[in-house]
């Protein structure tokens, strides 16, 4: 297995409730709240975990909440490790409403991080020998700067390790224009990079070879919604449906599919099979209730079926 570092700028203690029926004004029973560790890296770390993988997670937590952030994450994974900073860690709140299985996320902001904070992440990659992957995933907290992920990619360039970067708007932007390894936006930021307001249909893969022949990466995965995902390079381009399943939580699909390609690539997988194993693992995520993410059985089987 390759060696795999994910990073966590923004991590959240996920709480998920579910209730017979979201009504306002009323105070509502609702069952025990499931508490878990998330995050863009974190849950890739996690759902790799699931899969059988290894990978190191690293992620800012402080305070209360960054406290019991840390215990649950130690229930899950064997190898992890904490930057302290000040502020506490940010709370995430899902709630299920039963009677119509639609589910509402409320996300917090997150605490402000100093330079020194967020400066201890990029010291420690700097210090780390033989990485092949880092994953960032995920928004970044107030207080890191927008082009974090440059920063990011310039390392990565200088450890020789491939950057995998899951994020959005201006942090995306950056990342892009120091170069990195894969990107997968999904529909809307895809087209923000290219400068327009929506891509259509036949626009996609042509804007995605664009960013791809300026350097922006090697390979994109761009997610599409119920339509799948599309991945890209250079000479290559690959579209994966996924199969109709009953979906109960949207919550770390993208964080597990991202887990999933990262486990093909690994292996040295073709561009398809990894593609269609991120799509596996991506669609097992929608499966499950709350934060659970992607489980090997459903995972494999689903990719056995996507394959055919």
């Amino acid at each position: 297995m390759k060696t795999i570092i994910t990073l966590t700028l923004n991590p959240a203690l996920d709480k998920s409730i579910e209730i017979d029926k979201l009504v306002p004004e009323k105070k509502l029973r609702c069952s025990d709240a499931v508490l878990e560790p998330g995050g863009g890296g974190i849950n890739v770390s996690r759902a790799i975990h699931k899969l059988g993988g290894s990978s190191t997670a690293l992620y800012l937590a402080g305070g209360y909440t960054g406290k019991k952030f840390s215990q649950l994450l130690a229930q899950e994974l064997p190898t992890f490790h904490e930057f302290e900073i000040a502020e506490d860690t940010r709370e995430n709140f899902i709630v299920v409403d039963v009677s119509v299985n639609k589910q509402y996320r409320f996300g917090m902001e997150g605490p402000k991080i100093s330079e020194a904070e967020w400066q201890q992440c990029l010291d420690f990659l700097e210090a780390q020998q033989g990485v092949d992957y880092i994953v960032a995933s995920g928004s970044l907290a107030p207080g890191i700067p927008l082009d974090f992920f440059g920063k990011l990619a310039a390392l990565a360039k200088r450890k020789s390790a491939r950057l995998v970067v899951d994020t959005s708007g201006k942090p995306l932007q950056h990342a892009v224009e120091e170069g990195i390894f894969l990107c997968k936006p999904n529909l809307g930021e895809l087209s923000s990079l290219v400068g327009k307001e929506r891509l259509a249909p036949d626009e996609i893969l042509s804007a995605a070879r664009s960013i791809i022949a300026k350097g922006g990466c090697e390979v994109m995965a761009v997610s599409m919604g119920p339509d799948g995902a599309l991945l890209v390079t250079a000479t290559e381009s690959h579209q994966v449906k996924p199969p109709a399943v009953e979906v109960h939580s949207t919550v770390g699909a993208g964080d597990s599919m991202v887990a999933g390609m990262l486990m093909g690539l690994a292996q040295d997988w073709s561009w398809k099979d990894i593609l269609c194993y991120g799509v596996a693992s991506g669609t097992s995520a929608t499966m499950n209730h709350g934060t659970g993410l992607c489980k090997k059985p459903e995972v494999d089987r689903i990719f056995a079926e996507l394959r055919q």
